[in-house]
């Protein structure tokens, strides 16, 4: 059964009910050994860090910032904060120092929690230009330290603070003036253009969206649930607190490019997670049946066939598979797919709710064939995560983004584009009346900016309304959707559609460096770098070939025509990319002009 309690004491509400129950599944920073606790120690250390953040003196409502990745104490710290109405603002591990800068002085931070070394050494190198800010809480213990230092302090050092919950009667009596409209998070979305904004976060938005994700995301006591987006992702910020709602363990993923190793190890039930990890799983799984002897490529592309045919084109559509198929499947099932699904470690896996980008036909076909349930949704950051997602047993089209959830409101414009009104969404973005004011219409809904249209009750996307691409020929040109589609090939790690305001649509491709090299040397094509690779006549005839294939569905005018491989990949230091690895197509064009330019030269 579900527990909504209000944020400030929801993990003790839950607390009562599972007691001595492991709550917590993680390593320590560097760590090699999982470790857990249960849900009465999650407690107790909530309570220890409500008292040791009013022994600093942290008012209520007042902003605390986290500069972290994924770690048990960053769950404490958000949780610890809600217990005396303070506020979290949650910065991605991977911001740059002018974006905390400007985040912390925006939040006028006097408190910031942060993770390792770098996030450590990043806020010492600002500190000074960031008037407000008092003091620092380092995360990991092996951070060295100044010593008579009052700015710094050390995670330790600040929970003895707490021992013996010295103001716990006043944490409580804090508790008890607690409503749905305080703030819990303000969330500075990284944003494709312009500067941050602070998108404001409420308890009332997060007890409206915990109700209304539980009627159908069906998660449970009995799962084990990896968090393997960073937890300042409003996705998995959600997801996160809807599992706690019903006692479900978490598993904390502290380093993202272990999150495979993790899965190996801890065996989860469900993971939320990004179209691109499953484009990761869907090429490594296609590069094994390709390297793989003529008889097994046989048997598991007949396999897969029949995946598809059971789980898309009967159960999906809400359709009984014939007893033959049935059958068939279910022993294809036992003896190919579950083979796949235990080198992944998913043997038990429930469910895995997938958003934040398209996801390819192929992949969510894929990953259904292969007997897991993939929920695809659409949301924001503004609407607290989920608008809408397929519903756990019900009928779903490949391609849609499922059904709208429960006390939302969708309504889509003249223009095609999707707004939203509901108990779910922001109330606006802090310090900027005059954004909120332009992202609302005059009868109160938000506009996302993001085209679509609703089909026999299932929400389908477009593209991002302000990304469609004009050519000079006067078509319009969803990028995202052709990245998505190209994205499927085990050779393209990174791609940008280049098509606004020019003849025909061109590519920015970084490859997978490591495929392309066993490419040359299997095919005898020299080469002594990347640089080399990406010029090469050959390695460039054999990509397009790949990119033909991929985009025959596509109109004649949608096609890449021309393509420019590049030797290093996009980044978020060069402000080529977002926290969350969203393309800033701006920047791109800047930064690549000369590239863009020859694509396009006569």
């Amino acid at each position: 059964m579900q527990i909504c309690s209000h944020l400030s004491v929801l993990v003790h509400d839950v607390a009562a009910k599972y007691g001595d129950r492991e709550a917590l599944i993680y390593k320590n920073f560097g760590g090699k050994t999982w470790k857990s606790c249960s849900w009465n120690q999650f407690s107790d250390v909530v309570k220890q860090v409500s008292n040791a953040m009013l022994s600093l003196g942290v008012g209520v409502q007042e902003n605390i910032g986290v500069f972290s990745q994924n770690s048990v104490q960053y769950l404490f710290t958000d949780f610890g904060a809600w217990g005396i109405r303070a506020v979290t603002i949650p910065f991605y591990a991977t911001s740059s120092e002018q974006q905390i800068q400007f985040m912390i002085n925006d939040a006028k931070i006097r408190y910031i929690f942060v993770g390792e070394k770098d996030q450590y050494e990043k806020t010492r190198r600002v500190f000074a230009t960031c008037k407000t800010l008092e003091r620092i809480i380092v995360f990991d213990p092996s951070v060295e330290l100044p010593e008579n230092d009052s700015t710094v302090m050390s995670f330790t050092d600040f929970l003895r603070l707490g021992e013996g919950l010295p103001h716990q009667a006043a944490v409580e009596q804090l508790q008890r003036e607690a409503t749905m409209d305080d703030i819990a998070n303000i969330l500075y979305t990284s944003g494709t253009t312009g500067d941050s904004k602070g998108v404001i976060l409420t308890m009332g938005q997060y007890n409206a969206a915990m109700i209304a994700n539980h009627k159908c995301v069906p998660v449970t006591d009995a799962d084990r649930v990896l968090n393997f987006l960073p937890f300042t992702h409003i996705f998995e910020k959600g997801w996160k607190i809807l599992c706690i709602t019903v006692g479900a363990r978490l598993i904390v993923n502290t380093y993202p490019q272990e999150v495979q190793k993790t899965m190996r190890e801890t065996h989860p039930t469900c993971m939320s997670s990004v179209p691109r990890f499953w484009e990761k799983v869907y090429q490594g799984v296609q590069e094994k049946i390709e390297s793989s002897g003529a008889v097994q490529r046989t048997l598991f592309k007949h396999a897969l066939a029949v995946g598809k045919k059971h789980n898309i084109t009967y159960l999906a559509a809400g359709k009984q598979p014939p007893m033959a198929l049935r059958l068939e499947y279910e022993m294809l099932n036992k003896t190919v797919f579950s083979l796949v699904r235990k080198e992944l470690g998913l043997e038990n896996a429930h469910f895995f709710p997938t958003a934040g980008a398209a996801v390819s036909a192929h992949v969510e076909e894929f990953v259904h064939s292969i007997g897991l349930n993939m929920v695809v949704g659409y949301g924001l950051t503004e609407s607290l995560a989920t608008v809408s997602c397929d519903h756990l047993g019900q009928p779903f089209h490949v391609g849609s983004v499922g059904h709208p959830i429960d006390s939302i409101d969708i309504k889509i414009s003249s223009e095609g584009e999707i707004l939203l009104k509901g108990p779910t969404i922001t109330r606006g973005y802090y310090n900027r009346d005059d954004i909120t004011r332009e992202s609302f219409t005059e009868d109160g809904y938000f506009r996302t900016g993001d085209s679509g249209y609703i089909q026999d009750g299932e929400l389908f996307l477009k593209d991002r309304i302000k990304d469609l691409f004009k050519t000079s020929n006067g078509k319009y040109i969803a990028p995202q959707m052709i990245e998505s589609k190209l994205l499927v090939d085990k050779y393209i790690d990174q791609i940008a559609i280049i098509a606004d305001q020019r003849k025909f649509v061109s590519a920015l491709i970084i490859p997978e460096y490591k495929l392309l090299e066993d490419y040359a040397r299997a095919h005898n094509i020299a080469f002594a770098n990347r640089e080399d690779l990406c010029r090469n006549q050959q390695i460039y005839q054999m990509m397009m070939e790949r990119i033909d294939t991929l985009q025959q569905q596509l109109a004649h005018y949608e096609q890449v025509k021309r393509f420019t491989l590049l030797p290093h990949g996009f980044s978020m230091e060069r402000g080529e990319l977002t926290n969350t690895l969203k393309i800033k197509r701006r920047v791109l064009n800047e930064n690549y002009k000369k590239e863009i330019d020859a694509m396009y030269a006569e």
